[in-house]
């Protein structure tokens, strides 16, 4: 009996794994494995809304595993020594894994092909199994990436995906391959947070898409709207790979429409912060392009920091969005925007700051993801005009007209009547006194001027 190991990383789930594919085509027996890394607790990422979502993936991943014969094998320990020990135990002659572009995802592979190719053991990697497009398959002429989205874009929407696969049917796991017990959730988990895995995803994704694609109020039209929410919170799944982003992009491609299109390109969005980070993994520490900034640092601006984290900075739609973050560990992209916008540009404080916090609370959390984006609102990211500045009062009268998303987290302000939610500081002296609500950090004009000056733009 021949067998192959697969690795499972981020990529916890069965319908189109190419690694599982290829390790099911290619030996009579496969262990799927996954590996309990003190390297992600060394390096502070194994907080508890992605700890209790990642439990729920592996429970989902070893109950779809066992409907089909076989199990998933935990083991805990560095994941080169630990996969070594398992293919030597059932006499593996490959491992199977999805590639990753985090400068630790290539330290990783690097130690397991130094482990296994000690052993005999050959390490196959697979690519466009975290991503749709592989990163690298397509570049601009003398260069390893595109550092623009729009012709990206282009290039990636002509690319011819591979087609995605159903779930095996059988996953035969040899006998006396020790494992562990299952992970269970940990304490301190936002009251909100949804709950993990495969099975729960593809159910979100189900229900959403069939109105998130159709209709007025569908996403295309309504993706920046707070308070409606029309957004497919799918982005916790893609993390961990239980979804397939491949899968997504064909299954919207095949509804059609203006929201289908628009959700495609949103997938298109993360493949491209990916093949940035695969080209320049320095980027989750450092600038992309410099801008000169002398940020404000975590001792300088300890106070402003302080309150935009716990959502008092007297914005409304600012805090409404930061104890949505607290509350569900997850926050609307728009909000994204506008609070990473508000820290960086009207509070002058080092994006790297904001990012750590939001990768302390983010179940979908991610060096990838996460830092580019925060790059792109700083203006030292891949954004076209790096200095724009998103005001919190315009954004929130744009985006939450009636301020019902502010008065859903920020019950202070509840009963502040329609838009003049988003401007407290403005009601009658009286009024404003019964809030309890506090006063802004810092006036908008204020920010703006510090902030160009500091850019140099005066």
């Amino acid at each position: 009996m021949t067998v192959a190991v697969v690795l499972f990383t981020s990529d916890l789930r069965l319908h189109d794994h190419p690694p599982l594919r290829a390790a099911l085509a290619a030996a009579d027996e496969v262990v799927p494995l996954f590996v309990r890394d003190p390297g992600v607790h060394a390096a502070g990422f194994d907080v508890p809304n992605r700890l209790a979502f990642l439990a729920d993936c592996l429970a989902d991943l070893d109950a779809s595993l066992r409907e089909r014969g076989g199990r998933l094998v935990v083991r805990s320990g560095p994941v080169a020594d630990e996969v070594a020990a398992v293919a030597a135990e059932c006499g593996a002659a490959e491992v199977h894994m999805a590639a990753g572009v985090t400068a630790y995802a290539h330290h990783r592979e690097e130690r397991l092909r130094r482990a296994l190719g000690g052993r005999g053991v050959a390490l196959r990697v697979h690519d466009a199994v975290v991503t749709a497009v592989a990163p690298g398959a397509v570049a601009p002429a003398g260069s390893d990436h595109y550092a623009v989205f729009t012709p990206y874009f282009r290039r990636w929407a002509d690319e011819r995906l591979r087609p995605a696969h159903r779930a095996p049917r059988s996953v035969p796991v040899p006998s006396g391959v020790r494992g562990q017990p299952l992970p269970s959730r940990p304490s301190g988990v936002s009251p909100g947070l949804a709950a993990g895995g495969e099975s729960a995803g593809r159910e979100r994704f189900s229900r959403w898409s069939g109105t998130g694609f159709d209709g007025p109020g569908g996403y295309a039209g309504g993706q920046d709207d707070l308070a409606g929410d029309v957004t497919s919170r799918l982005s916790p799944y893609l993390h961990f790979g239980a979804l397939s982003p491949a899968e997504l992009v064909q299954r919207a491609r095949a509804h059609g429409g203006p929201s289908a299109d628009a959700f495609v390109r949103q997938l298109c969005w993360r493949d491209f912060h990916h093949q940035v980070l695969a080209a320049r993994p320095e980027a989750s520490v450092r600038d992309y392009r410099t801008r000169g900034d002398r940020w404000r640092t975590e001792d300088e601006a300890a106070e402003d920091i302080a309150a935009w984290r716990e959502g008092r900075t007297g914005y409304p739609v600012v805090d409404a969005a930061m104890r949505q973050l607290r509350h569900e560990g997850w926050m609307h992209n728009r909000a994204r925007l506008l609070t990473a916008s508000f820290l960086t540009k009207t509070l002058y404080v080092d994006w790297r700051v904001g990012a750590r916090h939001f990768l302390h609370w983010l179940v979908d959390g991610d060096v990838v993801n996460n830092q580019l984006n925060w790059q792109w609102v700083a203006g030292t990211g891949t954004d076209t005009r790096p200095h724009r500045v998103l005001n919190p009062v315009l954004q929130g009268r744009r985006h939450d007209p009636d301020g019902v998303y502010v008065r859903r987290w920020v019950p202070e302000l509840a009963d502040v009547p329609g838009g003049k939610v988003h401007e407290p500081w403005r009601l009658p002296e009286a009024e404003r006194s019964r809030l309890r609500y506090p006063d802004p950090l810092i006036g908008l004009a204020d920010g703006l001027a510090r902030f160009r000056r500091a850019r140099g733009r005066d």
